[in-house]
């Protein structure tokens, strides 16, 4: 996540990549609607909680459930699911913060979960020792409260404040309350932002950098806060301190600090649109000063080291005559911000830059080759900043942890057949000592992954994933599941298959995953390709990558599934809606299916800089070709879809998946649906009802497919 704290979440099934962003905006507080119920007779459903709406959803859910459950192989999914998710010797993961190592754990005893901590030296032992810092399933029995842990934010030491956030139910509003680590309390009197989808962070121990929602007018047509407020101790939150305002039609709002070593810098991102807004600095004071600063309105901020500001451009950029190409790392002097920015790393067009990321004497640098990850390391203090590589893995996946207010860092290694390793790096040049590895989860002996190209519509070669037995027949007979997400520049990249290698490789599945335009693997150009009247390439790059499989004989139609989440919801729905003669599976999970209403639902508003605005006539007859729920037909075969979502998804509205599985009813298609009611946009709040999920989707695929 960049500096200024956009950017896409991840969680899921598979590894279910879900939309940036939230919003507070409910059903009952909706823009007017663009059609009527003449255009669309099924409004109704976007009524998230009536009861009309809920006893459909009520028995779709049983119809599912009894066709799925009753399978002989759904029991044995579920046993074997639960002994993944609930294994007593999983990695904790952890966040660092001043040598100490943060984990919230959930277990079957602890089904909301456990937030505790360790020192770094006890976490890397086998059995580590943990301080118990609050017990989610205890606070909610004695609030009587449905609570689902939402993350805290930690002051840095010697302070022992935190923020910690918690939603009922698993939606994306929260409730925001000060908790103190000395007394591993809640603050008597302390800071309580109450339910809303706030945008909160220190300025210092005693004051908070805050957007919320303060009633009429105070938030943006995406439902986000538009406004930042300085709120002091003791003082009433409606008293707080307007710092800055922004415009309704912008995204959001937020302040934030960044503590290091060197100070504390402030500053206020206006949030235009996704991929696009303003940056001022917030100078302290009795009167405290916003500055804007003179960046590009598509600079990414990543992190910055003293007086420098590391990010990138998502366009190229001309400084007195001279362009850095979009997606570039570059250094902005914040002291000097009239002077040039230094290059410090130009991708090929292969490459993406990754996270950026500082500990207290270095910058650690990801950058994506042909979709794998590589770790390199940039020295401040040196005259020169020049990419070291570190002494890390070169064949798999990378990610970094690490705080500026330590030294050592760690990396977690990820490929689809070996399990997680989690390496320390005491100093980037020094060689990683692994201090946790995560046991086998299936039998991964006789599995080969390779890397393929499908060639799509306008000739562009689509780099995908495939993971299968090496004896694998080329009949066109193996059950195979085709995972994608193509949007928002979110790369779709190898991670250990726990879940997927036992309940489908180990049985002669295959699976698959695409790297479709869309997405961030080979940077900002990837990624523009696919935005707003060019969607349909997203779609057309997808459908590339299943005729492949199939002109390989690794599958055919009639086993071949597709799988996606959010906008890969609505990859999905599009793709068997256009091509339904090519799958015979869809899991569509947390979906965009209705495009012509999709930006006045919930947060939609804050996705037309990537699929555009519907209400444009340059646009909408673009958007209305592609959109599922508009271009499903009577009297065409479709494949018997499986429609998920949650009736706690706040971000993407339910009705999504509610109306096109009523006119698939309507049409007399048949199909699957199953909607949590708890979960928010992740689909699930719990390690039960990820179990539970996990096993109706792969029953399901198993179905469908053999």
């Amino acid at each position: 996540m960049s500096l200024h704290k956009q950017g896409t979440k991840f969680l899921g099934v598979w590894s279910l990549v879900v939309l940036g962003g939230c919003s507070h905006l409910s059903a009952k507080t909706l823009p007017p609607a663009a059609s009527t119920t003449a255009e669309d007779p099924y409004l109704w459903l976007e009524e998230i909680s009536s009861e009309k709406s809920l006893s459909a959803v009520r028995a779709w859910n049983q119809r599912t459930e009894s066709a799925l459950e009753a399978r002989p192989l759904y029991p044995e999914f579920t046993k074997e699911v639960s002994a993944i998710v609930l294994a007593k010797d999983r990695i904790p993961i952890i966040q660092l913060q001043e040598g100490l190592a943060y984990n919230f754990w959930q277990d079957e005893k602890s089904k909301r979960g456990l937030w505790r901590r360790t020192s770094l030296a006890e976490y890397q032992k086998e059995t580590p020792a943990w301080e118990l810092l609050l017990d989610v399933d205890e606070l909610a029995k004695k609030e009587n409260e449905n609570w689902v842990w939402h993350g805290a934010n930690c002051l840095p030491a010697p302070a022992t404040r935190c923020l910690v956030s918690l939603s009922r139910g698993g939606s994306d509003a929260a409730v925001v309350r000060e908790f103190d680590l000395a007394t591993r309390d809640f603050v008597p009197q302390g800071f309580l932002v109450p339910e809303a989808k706030s945008a909160v962070d220190w300025y210092d121990e005693n004051h908070l950098l805050i957007g919320t929602d303060w009633g009429a007018d105070t938030l943006t047509t995406s439902g986000y806060p538009r406004q930042v407020r300085l709120w002091t101790r003791g003082q009433d939150l409606s008293q707080a301190k307007l710092l800055m305002e922004t415009d309704k039609q912008d995204m959001k709002i937020l302040g934030y600090s960044v503590f290091s070593p060197e100070g504390t810098k402030r500053f206020v991102y206006r949030e235009k649109s996704f991929f696009s807004g303003e940056l001022h600095a917030l100078e302290p004071g009795d009167e405290p000063r916003l500055t804007k600063l003179p960046l590009p309105e598509d600079f990414q901020t990543q992190t910055s080291f003293d007086h420098w500001l590391l990010g990138s451009t998502l366009k190229d950029w001309t400084v007195n005559g001279k362009t850095y190409k979009a997606g570039s790392l570059l250094r902005v002097d914040l002291d000097h911000m009239n002077e040039p920015p230094t290059l410090l790393f130009e991708p090929t067009t292969r490459q993406a830059l990754g996270r950026v990321i500082r500990t207290k004497f270095r910058i650690l640098v990801t950058i994506q080759d042909n979709v794998l990850t590589h770790l390199y390391s940039l020295d401040p203090k040196a005259a020169q900043w020049k990419l070291t590589p570190a002494r890390t893995p070169r064949d798999g996946v990378l990610s970094t942890q690490a705080t500026p207010f330590m030294e050592e860092s760690l990396v977690t290694v990820n490929t689809f057949l070996q399990p997680s390793t989690l390496l320390l790096l005491e100093d980037v040049g020094a060689e990683p000592v692994p201090i946790k590895r995560a046991p086998e989860r299936f039998r991964a002996n006789g599995l080969v992954s390779e890397q393929l190209e499908a060639t799509s519509t306008d000739g562009t070669k689509i780099p995908y994933f495939v993971v299968h037995k090496k004896d694998m027949p080329l009949d066109g007979s193996n059950p195979t599941v085709l995972y994608g997400y193509g949007g928002f520049m979110s790369s779709q990249q190898p991670s250990y298959l726990g879940v997927t290698g036992k309940t489908w490789l180990e049985r002669g599945g295959v699976f698959v995953i695409a790297n479709i335009r869309g997405g961030g693997e080979f940077g900002p150009e990837w990624h523009r390709a696919a935005l707003r009247e060019n969607r349909q390439q997203s779609f057309d790059d997808f459908a590339s990558v299943a005729r492949d499989l199939i002109a390989r004989k690794m599958t055919s139609p009639r086993h071949l599934g597709i799988q996606g989440g959010s906008n890969g919801g609505l990859l999905v729905g599009t793709t068997f809606t256009q091509h339904p003669e090519l799958f015979n599976a869809v899991v569509c999970q947390v979906p965009l299916l209705d495009m012509m209403r999709y930006h006045r639902l919930l947060a939609g508003a804050s996705w037309m800089e990537e699929y555009g605005n519907p209400d444009d006539p340059k646009l909408r007859p673009s958007i209305r070709a592609y959109s599922p729920y508009q271009n499903l037909k009577k009297g065409v075969k479709y494949p018997e879809v499986f429609f998920t979502t949650s009736t706690k998804d706040d971000r993407v509205h339910p009705g999504h998946a509610r109306k096109m599985a009523a006119r698939m009813e309507e049409q007399g298609h048949p199909f699957f649906y199953y909607e949590n009611i708890e979960g928010g946009h992740g689909g699930v709040a719990n390690l039960e009802q990820r179990i539970k999920m996990s096993s109706l989707i792969w029953t399901y695929f198993d179905l469908q497919l053999r």
